[in-house]
This record gives structure tokens, sequence and C-alpha cells, in this order.
């Protein structure tokens, strides 16, 4: 098996390629990137002689097309704004793609998917990705579900708490601020009430969780949950539903004002020497001055609620997660529930363990219990509960 990782050097990929370089089913794997150089921090623990490094830019199609005729599959974890050229190289090659981006309205990509023989999976990391086969687990407990709410955050361990945020970046900067700026869509008493992302950490919207052994987080709401309900089939029975986000409590607190402000705007403010949007400002500001210590961890966590009905008892169904970073081999928890999910789906596909093409869910394509039993090997456990609601 030969398995291609575009953005292998990065925080995801490296410990995609660590997962992989230990199988011995695997003959090769070929990091793809434009720089190397981060590549050597998984080096002391991981066998790097059956990984191959390539320089590409993954805006060449020939490039893509050349290197996935080598591999049995892909793993793309490239920011999204590449998904074209990724998945237009797949169709021509016919070579199935695992990416982690979401995959809202992919047109007629599916179609051509299934004329050229391959899977394209997205939504194939921990938020969206784990969630995702817990959500299609879940549905297949309940002869009718009523509420689903999902929960995942990753922040600092307290005594790595150590600035005015308390948060420390565990995957992309530039990422988390874009994620503050996100539209949400929920269901409350059977309505669908859209959240604009200007309005996504006022107080109205965001809640307390309890998780156990960390306490009080704060929720807040994070993108949309209607499109899994619908992809589900289930939005006609929903009475509750929404996806949030999890950091310590005063996270909202902090961003409100500042996009009052227009803090997280995307046009450049006047008056400077040179183009400067806010968001940009903040990244190179604030992203340097956020990152990990070696002793200290991340912590990856989630919680997803389902309520309904089984065999005509009300019931709910409760799943925790809790991944810590491993400091011996400095893994962050966040890089774990991505970087091992890709991987695991990967080998699926190419193993024939998922056999559909076309463009898949986790919600449906995903294998529920040898996922989970992989996830198991890794350290990664999901603890379940399922409860009898009083009446």
């Amino acid at each position: 098996m030969k398995i291609l990782v575009l953005g292998g050097s990065g925080t995801q990929g490296r410990t995609a390629i660590h997962d992989l370089a230990g199988d011995q089913n695997i003959s090769r794997v070929i990091c793809a990137d434009i720089c190397f150089d981060e590549l050597e921090k998984i080096r002391p623990f991981t066998d790097m002689g059956k990984v191959d490094t390539v320089t590409v830019d993954a805006r060449n199609k020939e490039a893509l097309v050349d290197l996935y005729r080598k591999v049995d599959v892909v793993i793309d974890l490239l920011p999204k704004d590449f998904k074209k050229f990724v998945n237009q190289a797949a169709l021509e090659t016919g070579v199935s793609v695992v990416n982690t981006n979401y995959a809202h309205d992919p047109g007629d990509l599916d179609a051509k998917a299934k004329k050229a023989g391959i899977a394209i999976m997205p939504e194939c990391g921990l938020d969206p990705g784990i969630d995702l086969v817990i959500y299609g687990d879940a549905k297949n407990r309940f002869d009718e579900i009523h509420v689903i709410n999902s929960y995942c955050g990753g922040f600092p361990e307290k005594k790595a708490c150590t600035n005015p945020l308390n948060y420390k970046v565990s995957w992309i900067w530039k990422g988390v601020l874009s994620s503050t700026m996100r539209d949400a869509r929920i269901i409350k008493d059977k309505k669908i009430i859209e959240i604009p992302a200007m309005n996504q950490h006022d107080e109205a919207h965001i809640h307390a969780v309890d998780f156990p052994g960390l306490g009080e987080l704060e929720a807040i709401p994070n993108g949309d949950a209607v499109y899994f309900t619908d992809l589900m089939g289930l939005t006609g029975t929903i009475r509750e539903t929404g996806r949030y986000s999890l950091r310590w409590p005063g996270w909202s607190a902090f961003w409100r004002p500042l996009k009052q402000l227009g803090f997280l705007g995307e046009a450049p403010v006047k008056g400077l020497a040179c183009p400067v949007t806010p968001v940009e400002f903040l990244d190179k500001l604030l992203g340097p001055q956020l990152e990990y210590e070696k002793d200290e961890k991340d912590l990856t966590v989630m919680i997803n609620i389902f309520e309904g009905i089984k065999d005509r008892k009300k019931m709910r169904f409760t799943s925790t997660m809790l991944i810590e970073r491993d400091l011996d081999t400095g893994i962050l928890a966040m890089s774990k529930g991505v970087g091992y999910t890709a991987a695991i789906v990967a080998r699926m596909i190419a193993q024939g363990d998922i056999k559909e093409k076309g463009v898949l869910s986790p919600i449906k394509h995903i294998p529920v219990q040898k996922f989970m039993d992989s996830l198991k090997q890794r350290g990664i456990q999901i603890k379940e509960e399922m409860t009898v609601l009083e009446e």
C-alpha cells in the first residue's frame, strides 16, 4: 500500500505520516509540501525509511497527477483553497482522496467521482470527522431522534493557561480566527435559527457545559448543524440541534467587543503604509505568542448528546472523548484527532473496507466498530452512556 500526504510537513500531516510509517502493510509514504524543516520533529520516533519527500505546488495539476499515479490513496491536509485542484487530479487519475474540510455544496462532484470510480471522503478529521462517525452510529441506536448537540474544542491544560485568552494554538491560528467569524444554524423548539457570524459570541447564544474532570466550559455556536440533520434525513423530527466550539470561560467576552470594533474585518485598514487587514494583523501579532511550550499539554475534548425514542422509551445517548498531548513525542492532542482519523480512513479505502464511490460521508460510509477500534489502538477512547429519561 502506498499513500500520498499533501501538506505532510504540517502539524496534522506529520502525525498522519508518523502513523502510516509504522504500519508494516504500507510500503511507501510520500510527504508532499513546499518545505520540510518541520518534518524533523517526528524523525526521532518515526521510521522514516519508507518516507519520501517531494516539493510540490498543489495548484500545478500536472505535478499532482504525477504524484497520484504513484500511490493507492491520497490524504489531503492542505487549506480548503486547494480543494478543487486536489479533486481535479483525483478525477483524472482515478485515485481516491480523504480530506478534513467541510463538504458543503459539492455540486456535481459526486457524479464525477462515481464516473471516475473513486471515493472522495471529506469532513474526515476531528470536527468534522470523529463526531460524524458518532452521528451515524447514534442514528442506528434510535428509532427516532429529537436532539443532537455536538461539542468539540481544543485548548490548553490549566497550567498552560499563561495568557489572557487562556488559549494556545494546536492547529492554525488563522483558522482559529476564521472560526470566530463563522455563521451558524441551529434548531431550537423545532425552529431553525440563523446566527450571523457577528453575533456568534453574543451572550444570548453561548452557554456552559460541564465536562467530566475539567469542569465548566464555554460553548459557542460553530457552523451549520441543520446541514447534517438534513444529510441524515432527520430534520423533520429534530426538536433541538447545534454544533458548538468549546473553550475555557471568558473566550466570548474577549472576542465580542473586538468584533464590534472591526478587529476581525478582512478589508485593509486605511492610512497604513501598506495594505493590512485586521485579521492579518491579529494573525501575525498574536499567533507567535500563543505557541505551546515543550512541557505543556493541549487538550481536545468532545461531547455528543442524542435524545430520542428507542423501543418506545425516551433515551439519551452521550459520548465523551478527551485526548491529551503526548509530551514524549510532542504530538498535539488536536493532531491526533485529525491526523490519525485521516490515516485510518485512507487505509480503509485502500484496503476495500470502504467500497462505495462518489462523495462520501463519515456519517454513512465509515465502518463504525473498526474505526473505533483503530482509534483505541492509538490511545483515543470514546466513552459511551445510554440512559432512560424520565417521563
